[in-house]
């Protein structure tokens, strides 16, 4: 749906470097097969990009367990596995995931994989189970990485607070609270405070630390009301492939850019790679395996 979108291992390395000189402290990262762009947890394709981002840049490298809802959890977690990054995301709940109502604004398709993929997300549940989260967690326990907690719904909350008072993920925790995917909490401004006064009332203000980020044209609306209420932030082309109504983004870099202006205008300026693995009590890159 965008040319912008990085498909090769060199194009996902370009835009990962130009958002951290944007001003990103943590780049989330997802693979593709470089041929045809599908997404893949394959710990190969990873290996053409994450060194390269490294040598170049000292921003968070933060490798998805996520993957597709079509992949398998082992699949989703190889790369996590064999990189053992200082941050991954963690899914904390299945759900309904789906996104093929965009398929009717798609008249042109770019392979031959995406429109079945496309549409048939109508009946893809997006599995993550407990035993699933737990295999996720203890799998990277030892390699002390932390996690992205991405929540789609209050019950996401909820399902945390059930490992965290097993003792499987301790304070400080990082909580992403997701809005506006078809099958998640819908983005409504009443959904993020309650998501937070829930966190809040759950977790305890201070053994946590929360961010959000919301799908499409929510994104830098959300972000706004987010950084008011004392959260960070995320934008990226996962998110939203536009940097105002009806423009395609350029880049990631682009909506870095953008919301770095807005938050400056309110007072606020962006955390450092340094920063921020402080406040999330990181473990450093020099303990990653790449």
């Amino acid at each position: 749906m965008s040319d912008a979108l990085p498909v090769t291992p060199e194009e996902i390395a370009e835009q990962s470097i130009a958002a951290a000189e944007a001003g990103a402290a943590i780049l989330h990262l997802h693979a593709r097969i470089p041929e045809d762009g599908r997404p893949t947890g394959d710990p190969e394709v990873y290996a053409r990009f994450l060194p390269v981002i490294r040598q170049r840049t000292d921003a968070v490298i933060n490798i998805t367990t996520g993957g597709a809802a079509t992949m398998p959890v082992a699949e989703r977690l190889a790369a996590s596995a064999r990189f053992k990054p200082e941050l991954c995301s963690l899914n904390m709940g299945s759900l309904n995931f789906a996104f093929f109502p965009a398929a009717k604004r798609i008249a042109d398709w770019k392979y031959a994989w995406e429109k079945d993929y496309v549409t048939g997300s109508d009946d893809y549940i997006f599995r993550n189970t407990f035993r699933d989260i737990e295999t996720i967690l203890t799998t990277m326990a030892e390699a002390g990485t932390k996690f992205e907690h991405e929540c789609y719904d209050v019950g996401h909350l909820y399902n945390l607070a059930h490992f965290v008072d097993r003792g499987l993920v301790k304070p400080p925790f990082f909580v992403q609270m997701i809005f506006g995917i078809l099958g998640g909490i819908g983005a409504d401004l009443e959904n993020l405070h309650y998501m937070k006064e829930t966190a809040d009332r759950l977790f305890g203000r201070g053994n946590y630390r929360w961010s959000v980020l919301a799908a499409g044209r929510h994104q830098m609306p959300f972000l706004t009301q987010a950084a008011l209420l004392g959260g960070y932030v995320r934008v990226g082309l996962e998110d939203s492939l536009f940097i105002e109504r009806g423009v395609l983004a350029a880049s990631n870099a682009q909506q870095v850019e953008k919301i770095k202006r807005i938050l400056a205008e309110m007072g606020h300026e962006p955390a450092s790679p340094a920063e921020a693995r402080e406040i999330l009590g990181l473990k450093g890159s020099d303990r990653v395996a790449f």
